[in-house]
């Protein structure tokens, strides 16, 4: 299956800096592709520096990385045998963005939102708590640039994306800040499968929905931003669905 083309801030990190990361990413993503299915062996590192025009050493760097994510496993005399999924590190950025860029299918998005559901409401409750003034004035910029008027598809996942990262930034746990990438990728692939710019109701239901979150931050009320929170990610699981 051919991969999707994705934004800049979604592409892998590691694609563009070096030969090893250029490496990564194409065998990443044909693992994650299924052009390259758990339980096979990987091409011999001949073919492999053959085919990517890398030296030894750096398909070495490349399998350890991939290793690191849990993709792959060397083994002596046998050769780098792509893992079960199981073993996959789905919190790894790169893992989520080669899903993202292969194309979520409808249980992959629920999983995502089942995942949103747990995380993003108990951060919008320590974003009432602890939020610092700086903090929540950079909330209310991205809740301005949600409501603005004439908003279009990309500018509204800009501006989601955005409120959504600050809320988990200003929760004060770097757990929460570590998560950012399953947010972020969640939230984008959810809006690109519904965006409700082209609904005047759904996009004044939407801005709604967010400015609860962003007032119950504000005046320091945990249930409500708690609540308001899950009320937002259950609206995208019910899209996710479609």
């Amino acid at each position: 299956m051919p991969a999707k083309p994705m934004p800049r801030r979604y592409q892998s990190a590691a694609a563009p800096r070096s030969h090893t990361g250029r490496v990564v990413d194409a065998l990443g993503l044909a693992i994650v592709s299924g052009q390259l299915p758990p339980g096979n062996l990987l091409p011999g590192d001949g073919e492999l520096t053959e085919t990517y025009g890398v030296s030894r050493t750096v398909l070495r760097e490349a399998l350890k990385t991939l290793a690191a994510k849990g993709l792959v496993q060397a083994k002596a005399r046998i050769g780098t045998r792509v893992r079960e999924r199981a073993a996959w590190n789905f919190f790894d950025p790169d893992v989520l963005v080669w899903h993202a860029r292969t194309g979520f299918d409808p249980d992959f998005l629920i999983h995502l939102g089942e995942m949103r559901m747990a995380l993003e409401p108990e951060a919008a409750a320590l974003a009432a708590l602890r939020h610092t003034p700086q903090q929540l004035e950079a909330i209310w910029g991205w809740m301005r640039r949600l409501a603005a008027p004439g908003i279009g598809p990309d500018e509204f996942i800009s501006a989601d994306l955005g409120l959504h990262l600050a809320i988990a930034e200003a929760a004060g746990n770097p757990f929460f800040r570590s998560i950012s990438a399953l947010i972020e990728v969640a939230v984008l692939d959810i809006l690109k499968v519904a965006s409700p710019t082209n609904d005047p109701v759904k996009l004044a239901a939407s801005v709604a929905d967010h400015r609860g979150i962003v007032e119950a931050i504000e005046t320091r009320n945990l249930d409500a931003a708690r609540a308001a929170m899950r009320a937002v990610v259950q609206k995208g699981i019910d899209r996710s669905k479609f």
